[in-house]
């Protein structure tokens, strides 16, 4: 796995530059990463380019050794270009156009004249470099987003509805679809339509749910322009990416959407950004958030097959709550994570700590006087070198081990199910992020390598024993119909409350509630409870009580459906809270509760895990075992000590049996 730095020329004196590139290489370096928002030195006046200094620097990389990933500068608009035309600039949900004052993502890159500025700089990067051969590969953009999430500008207006046009053709399907009977909300023509603000007091939920899904099909679209651009112009030995970010923090970007466009995604992770999930104990401020690095690296994992991570992070950041020093040890566990979690390569954001702008105090590989490694970049040399050393232990013919075949899963994902629950929670305490995660880490907790696929993939019981789809709204019979053939095939699926509750369109079945899942699951949903913050129901599963609350669902199951878990108190007490059944070959479970932990679902889990043969681990929450290339790696994110599950006849070849929190432990 090489590992690679951010390096901006354009921050620093030209006659540091070489020297800079010496010392990457020295330091153990692969690769180099450049050119990212340095649109305004590469285009320094309209139609003037500027390419001495990148060429320069490409070539001190290439002297040292280090390949290059160059970046489209598409991010961030020159001064020239957006005071020429501030018609490209994005207008946030208050009305307000944003400015060229330290921005970046500030524009729409699908306006005409935007598109036709981004296309002339990527053209001519990709035809001066496209066949440089110490270009190793190219990242558009950066963390593809709109700065305000959503664009509520005068072109974005006009595109949303020509949009609406495409997708229904007549005002009269589009008033069906929005239900727009409801208030009297029904349209007369398409020119009537404005775009849906969530910071109105009120909106009609179909209209945001196609907005978001307006959206992300733009920003796939800006992203699947300059990738054509560039493969007209570059060679086949240049790789294609973007490093997607946050997507818990981004709704509107959807990595499938550019499925096929890319030669694979890549993705970046802060894992001391204080936004994250954290697990508990006195030290997680400076250990991080393994579980969103691990769902985050199995996202872009499931794109095209394999990713990188293309910005991790050295130290402290700025940009957090607060901004707290790592625990020593801590950015070495972060590089053997994604190491065991498959990464092909690491880049770190970024080799110097900046004198100025907006990221002072975002560390580097190197202090601020530029020659001194700070403790965060000796912790890269470091894991560098350990990983390097790996190679005598190496067997190329290493295959998964059995174990782990018979518990991978398939998650099935589905944006539209996000977006659609985000204008449709019913109740305050849901938040669909934290009810995906507690799936996510009660499986990771078992060791459980997880793939996401979508509804139009094939549903492979042998590639996948398991399928979970968590709280998946919005169905329609032919992902029923797909279930249940999965399920005789050999499949075993894991379906959450809320599964099955409305249409594509958002609209409730019109059946009994949930009725078209009700065959498939073998039991009737009866209604539904949601409870106050401050009161706690019972739900009893085998000789365990757990605590509930942010939504229960009642049952009632079919003759031969078994019941595993019940609530054990309220006005229902008794009544069925989880099932589960065979068919065919495989099994259905269907849990119609969400407690706001994850004991409860983690014991259910297990029960179905085991129960279909699959050898499991058990794993405190937020320590990770994964297994690349035949070696296993195990990582502590907890405050506490944990004694790995390592056979008496396995070879460690880094660390120890006992996890301390922070550290690393490989074994063949």
């Amino acid at each position: 796995m090489p590992v690679g730095a951010y390096y901006y020329p354009e921050h620093w004196e030209r006659n540091q530059w070489s020297r800079d590139m010496k010392r990457m290489a020295e330091l153990g370096f692969s690769f180099t990463h450049m050119a990212e928002f340095a649109w305004a030195n590469l285009e320094p006046e309209e139609g003037k380019f500027d390419f001495e200094w990148l060429d320069y620097c490409i070539a001190e990389a290439a002297k040292n050794g280090l390949k290059v990933i160059l970046c489209t500068p598409s991010p961030c608009p020159p001064a020239w270009l957006t005071s020429k035309h501030p018609e490209v600039l994005l207008v946030n949900e208050a009305g307000v156009r944003l400015a060229h004052n330290g921005n970046r993502m500030h524009a729409n890159q699908n306006h005409p004249v935007y598109k036709r500025y981004i296309e002339r700089i990527v053209t001519e990067m990709a035809k001066r470099y496209g066949n440089d051969k110490h270009i190793w590969g190219w990242q558009i953009d950066n963390e593809p987003h709109l700065a305000s999430l959503y664009d509520y500008s005068d072109f974005a207006q006009t595109d949303f509805i020509e949009w609406l046009k495409k997708k229904y053709n007549t005002i009269a399907q589009l008033n069906k679809a929005w239900g727009a009977a409801f208030w009297s909300g029904t349209y007369n023509s398409f020119d009537q339509i404005r775009i849906p603000n969530e910071k109105e007091s009120s909106n009609n939920p179909h209209a945001l749910l196609d907005f978001k899904r307006y959206t992300a099909d733009a920003l796939a679209l800006s992203i699947r322009t300059q990738a054509i651009l560039l493969r007209k112009n570059i060679n086949a030995g240049q790789w294609i990416t973007t490093n997607y970010a946050y997507y818990k923090f981004l709704p509107p970007v959807d990595l499938f959407r550019n499925k096929g466009d890319l030669d694979f995604a890549s993705h970046t992770m802060y894992l001391l950004s204080t936004f994250l999930n954290y697990p508990e104990g006195n030290l997680n401020y400076r250990l991080g958030s393994g579980m969103e690095l691990s769902f985050s690296n199995e996202m872009a994992h499931s794109i095209e097959g394999f990713t990188g991570i293309m910005e991790l992070q050295p130290g402290q950041i700025n940009w957090g709550k607060y901004n707290a020093q790592p625990l020593p040890g801590a950015v070495r566990m972060w590089i053997w994570h994604s190491f065991g979690l498959g990464d092909k390569f690491t880049c770190t954001y970024r080799f110097r700590q900046p004198l100025f702008g907006g990221e002072q105090y975002h560390k580097g590989i190197m202090e601020t006087d530029g020659v001194t490694v700070a403790r965060g970049g000796k912790e890269y040399l470091q894991a560098i070198g350990e990983i390097k050393s790996l190679e005598k232990f190496f067997d190329a013919k290493a295959q998964i081990p059995a174990e782990l075949k018979s518990r991978k899963t398939a998650f099935l994902w589905k944006q539209d199910n996000l977006w659609e629950m985000m204008s449709s929670a019913h109740t305050q305490s849901w938040d669909t992020w934290q009810h995906y995660y507690t799936y996510y880490q009660s499986l990771k907790s078992m060791g459980v390598p997880i793939t996401f696929i979508r509804e139009s993939d094939n549903f492979d019981p042998k590639e996948f024993p398991f399928m979970i789809a968590p709280a998946y709204s919005m169905v329609d019979s032919a992902i029923v119909n797909k279930w249940q053939k999965y399920v005789e095939d050999g499949g075993n699926l894991i379906l959450s409350c809320r599964t099955g509750s409305k249409d594509n369109n958002g609209h409730f079945h019109e059946t009994l509630l949930q009725q078209p899942i009700w065959k498939l699951i073998g039991a009737k949903v009866e209604d539904t409870d949601q409870l106050p913050p401050s009161v706690t129901g019972k739900i009893k599963s085998g000789n365990s009580t757990y605590d509930w609350n942010i939504w229960g669902e009642l049952l009632t199951p079919d003759k031969g459906t078994e019941t595993l878990a019940t609530f054990a108190d309220q006005f229902y007490a008794g009544t069925a809270a989880v099932t589960t059944r065979k068919a065919g070959k495989g099994s259905i479970t269907y849990l119609g509760v969400w407690t706001g932990k994850t004991a409860f679902e983690k014991s259910i889990l297990k029960t179905v895990y085991q129960r279909a043969g699959a050898k499991i681990l058990d794993l405190p929450d937020y320590v990770f075992i994964e297994w690349r290339d035949g070696f296993w790696v195990a990582v502590n994110y907890t405050s506490e000590n944990f004694n790995l599950p390592i056979p008496a006849e396995a070879k460690i070849i880094l660390g120890n049996k006992e996890l301390k929190p922070g550290e690393v432990t490989v074994w063949k």
